[in-house]
């Protein structure tokens, strides 16, 4: 927890959808704190021109301005003073260094010889060569790859890496708003199968393994053979791009994280979804935190050890490191991240979550947890309150991608699922008009789990328990309606335990009980809001309109709904509200909107016992000495 007692957001992106975008129109929110100049002018243009008689001399002298350099902190070289001494080509050439660190193989423990540049430039990269680089003459024994020159596009600007992905990236489009629109391969979503954690003495103590945990393991041998093969092949490339970026707001738990990469539109992707650091914070970088090698256009091999198909994600939390082969969805980069955040944050006491977040006028903040189909997104953005985030958050003391266009028009049709359901859009927060930044806030004063329940059971709006919190945070449901398969009528229960199973590292006990303990020591209150469906399953009743999801969230907000008189449900024991303003009160207890009231019954135990079946996973880990926590969680379910 950061002294001033704020959480913070843990990336700097809105939400993940790959498609890169620069929106037209859409304002850029100035971070808080700036101070405006005395003469009032915000952009001094009063330097003389800069004449330069081709384009590569206008690209160089505009690299000579603008381009952070990312220079090696050690023991005698500490804090941005240290670095004022340093000229521009040392400062290059340090940063170089730890490129070529990060691109080093076991067997080639200087890496590559990295140049900064596009080599479609020659002269310029010949110029750095030249100048910067001075290699010794090679032995019998150096292997042939380590000869070639691997050029370096760092940290580049969107506008730059639009000129790349149009210019070199078959099948990457301009869109009629802007933004780059591209294809990300086979691979048009994440392979949780086909993810990979490295379980050594450390981590086959502290994550979660076994039924019902996203950790597949794999050994350490089996990573670096992943490892060698994916920066193998980054090595034999013309050029590769490298992002140097933060995740978490709060400086005092920033992790530095380094993504190398193939691809433009992957590094553009990144640079939307991180928090970019500043030319200064650039310059003072050093060693990155954590490491990527996303050779994602690279297939793994299949007759390796642990892997079960062309595709692998593989996590290593002792080196600090994260390897792609075999697919290139960006998300996959984003995601293994925050996999990385759930490990890191919780060892530090801070809560990593998997939820939306916004805050009111009067600085009140609320978090929203939901599964897809369950209104996070659109009910933390909300035109009335600042949004702090609607993905990702620690809490502490634009690409397009995979979608269909008219080629001529360039306008995008998002109802066209003929290429995937899982259409992406990425941009930087701050292309949002209400976003807060920098992304922090006080503590949360409500906890709102979302749960689109197309059964149609669960109440509008219910008052939680701390344990109850915690037992539904753990389940983690939603409801999916009848698919489009011949004989499937009923609704699908789907359990995401802590609301981002696929992500989390820990027991998810563990992230419950630290949850309990921040509510507790800060007072918040935790709802559970169902979006779903009302009267009868989905078929037979109506969802509930959203304008009176509206009013009972504004009433959480406002701190009415804590107010009214309340009264408790069968089965799940549920606290409900008698009456909320701009609510028809019938429909509070769901009861009353059934028809048939025996359906109503038989249909409530059919959930309940899908939820009680679906803590039996988790019925038997115990928290603290005695275990009487999870003896509370498993009293806080349905009782029938």
């Amino acid at each position: 927890m950061a002294e001033n007692g704020e959480f913070s957001f843990a990336h700097g992106g809105a939400k993940s959808a790959t498609a890169v975008a620069v929106p037209n129109g859409l304002p850029k929110i100035q971070t808080r704190g700036e101070k405006k100049p005395e003469n009032g002018i915000c952009h001094d243009d009063s330097a003389p021109p800069v004449k330069a008689k081709t384009i590569d001399e206008l690209h160089s002298l505009q690299k000579k301005r603008s381009a952070p350099t990312t220079p090696i902190k050690d023991g005698s070289q500490q804090g941005s003073a240290a670095f004022a001494a340093i000229s521009e080509e040392d400062r290059q050439k340090l940063q170089l260094q730890s490129i070529s660190a990060s691109l080093a193989s076991l067997t080639r423990e200087t890496g590559p010889k990295v140049v900064r540049g596009d080599p479609a430039r020659k002269a310029e990269a010949t110029k750095v060569n030249v100048e910067h680089h001075h290699y010794p003459t090679p032995t019998i024994s150096v292997s042939d790859s380590s000869l070639k020159f691997t050029h370096v596009l760092y940290n580049l600007s969107p506008a730059e890496l639009y000129e790349q992905a149009i210019k070199y990236e078959k099948g990457s489009f301009i869109t009629s708003t802007g933004a780059l629109a591209t294809m990300s391969g086979a691979k048009t979503g994440r392979s949780p199968r086909d993810k990979r954690v490295v379980k050594d003495e450390t981590t086959a103590n502290e994550l979660w393994w076994g039924k019902g945990s996203p950790n597949i393991e794999m050994d350490e041998h089996t990573f670096l053979v992943n490892r060698e093969r994916a920066v193998d092949y980054l090595n034999s490339l013309d050029k590769v791009f490298v992002n140097d970026q933060f995740l978490n707001w709060d400086p005092e738990h920033r992790i530095k994280v380094r993504i190398v990469s193939a691809r433009a539109y992957h590094s553009l992707f990144m640079h939307n979804m991180c928090i970019r650091p500043t030319p200064e914070e650039l310059e003072d970088f050093g060693t990155p935190d954590f490491t990527i090698y996303n050779a994602g256009q690279f297939a793994c091999n299949r007759y390796t050890h642990y892997m079960t198909s062309s595709t692998s994600i593989d996590l290593n939390l002792a080196r600090k490191e994260m390897v792609i082969l075999g697919t290139q969805y960006a998300g996959e980069m984003k995601k293994g991240l925050f996999s990385v955040m759930h490990y890191l944050m919780p060892k530090r006491n801070i809560l990593s979550l998997h939820s939306g977040s916004n805050m009111g006028k009067d600085g009140d903040v609320a978090l929203f947890f939901g599964l897809s189909g369950t209104g996070k997104t659109t009910l933390s953005t909300d035109h009335n309150r600042l949004l702090i985030g609607d993905d990702e958050h620690c809490w502490s003391e634009n690409v397009l991608e995979n979608i269909v266009f008219d080629e001529h028009t360039r306008e995008v049709d998002y109802s066209d699922k003929s290429v995937t359901e899982n259409t992406r859009a990425s941009y930087p927060i701050e292309y949002i008009p209400n976003a807060k930044l920098p992304c922090v806030g006080p503590h949360p004063k409500n906890v709102i789990l979302l749960a689109c329940d197309a059964f149609g059971v669960l109440p509008p709006v219910s008052k939680l328990t701390l344990p109850q919190t915690m037992y539904h945070f753990i389940s983690g449901y939603t409801a999916l309606v009848a698919g489009t398969e011949e004989g499937v009528k009923e609704p699908q229960a789907t359990f995401s335990a802590c609301f981002g199973a696929a992500f989390i590292m820990l027991h998810p006990t563990k992230y419950a009980a630290m949850l309990a303990e921040k509510m507790q020591s800060h007072g918040a209150t935790g709802w559970l809001v169902n979006t779903g469906w009302s009267g009868g399953r989905y078929g037979v009743g109506k969802r509930i309109k959203l304008a009176y999801t509206r009013k009972i969230i504004d009433a959480i907000h406002s701190g009415s709904l804590l107010k009214v008189n309340y009264k408790k449900t069968d089965v799940f024991g549920l606290e409900i509200p008698t009456e909320i303003e701009g609510v028809p009160p019938e429909i509070l207890d769901p009861i009353n909107t059934w028809a048939e009231k025996e359906d109503y019954k038989e249909t409530l135990l059919k959930l309940a016992g899908l939820f009680r079946k679906n803590f039996e996973v988790f019925a038997n880990y115990k928290i603290g000495q005695d275990g009487n926590l999870t003896d509370e969680i498993l009293a806080a379910g349905p009782n029938f």
